[in-house]
């Protein structure tokens, strides 16, 4: 979503009865950024810092967890930036809506370098970003696009996507397979890098409002469901489903990560919470904000920890997993 936009909804559907358990043994910390800057997307980095987006006023920023303290860069005349992902080069890649680019920000001096794309799709509402196993970049449009952009030569190829409008979040596998998910479509879609074609897969629920998209250790590609407030998993070798509703009456589930344990971790509007999911048990664990409205958009992580961006209340959340 961007600052022009909210996508919205329909009604919940049946799914696998949720098991709910008690919070587990998690620390959350909160990390308060500037009111009204409008956070996003979040971007954990090997050396322990935490990009961020702010959509809200064109910026990315750098959080250092161990005192709190952040930067921010400002990413040209009009920005609206939505994802974040770090890439082999430790560098931060954003989707910058705004200018219809591909921005990279070199964490030393903060300059910023855009790739914009090709003037036919002046806006592609572009959204999330994710590198392949070969360090090629991929992206997603929300107004019916995806592409990729090849970093050392600058060279970027745009695609329409199969059902028009819709892609949001994208994820590559363990296994090297591409896959993007559409809101609009209700769909996810493998992605052949070699031609770039993109073959849809249809999840059971009907108008469930495919958001986000993240592949556990297995390769299997675990969605978060906004329409339904379900979330599903899909293994491409065997071609089967499962879903889960989220606990509660009317959840809306908005972000997916999936942990180096395997556990799905989602975001679900409704609770004003950020939800853990154990596959082995089929349980849910909430972890309720201390403050409403909180919103979280995106998450990512580590070994140990959880990061999200509190866009409602513009502060990063931190669940510490481990010691």
């Amino acid at each position: 979503m961007n600052r022009r936009q909210f996508l919205g909804s329909s009604a919940a559907l049946l799914a696998c009865p949720a098991a709910l358990t008690q919070e587990g043994p998690f620390r959350t910390r909160y990390y308060p950024i500037s009111p009204g800057i409008g956070l996003h997307d979040v971007a954990p980095a090997p050396d322990g810092t935490v990009w961020f987006t702010a959509q809200g006023k064109g910026m990315l920023g750098r959080l250092d967890p161990k005192d709190g303290t952040f930067k921010t860069v400002g990413l040209g005349e009009g920005a609206a930036p939505h994802g974040v992902t770090i890439g082999p080069d430790s560098a931060p890649w954003i989707t910058e809506g705004g200018q219809n680019a591909i921005a990279r920000v070199d964490p030393a001096d903060l300059k910023v370098t855009l790739f914009r794309l090709p003037e036919k799709f002046a806006y592609a509402n572009l959204n999330t970003g994710v590198f392949d196993k070969t360090g090629t970049y991929w992206f997603t449009g929300q107004s019916g696009y995806y592409g990729r952009l090849e970093p050392k030569s600058g060279a970027m190829a745009v695609f329409k996507a199969p059902r028009g409008v819709g892609p949001y979040g994208i994820a590559v596998t363990p296994d090297g397979e591409l896959w993007y998910a559409s809101l609009a479509g209700s769909y996810i879609a493998r992605i052949d890098p070699a031609t770039g074609n993109a073959r849809v897969v249809d999840p059971p629920t009907p108008n469930a409002g495919s958001r986000r998209v993240w592949s556990d250790s297995k390769s299997r590609l675990w969605v978060s469901e906004w329409n339904s407030g379900h979330v599903s998993v899909h293994d491409p070798a065997g071609g089967s489903w499962k879903t889960w509703k989220l606990p509660g009456e009317h959840p809306r589930t908005y972000a997916v990560y999936v942990d180096d344990k395997d556990k799905v971790w989602l975001t679900d509007f409704s609770a004003n919470a950020i939800v853990r999911f154990d596959p082995a048990t089929e349980q849910f664990s909430v972890v309720a904000s201390d403050r409403p409205n909180a919103n979280v958009r995106q998450l990512d992580g580590r070994p140990g920890e959880v990061w999200g961006c509190e866009s409602g209340n513009d502060r990063l959340v931190l669940i510490q997993t481990a010691a």
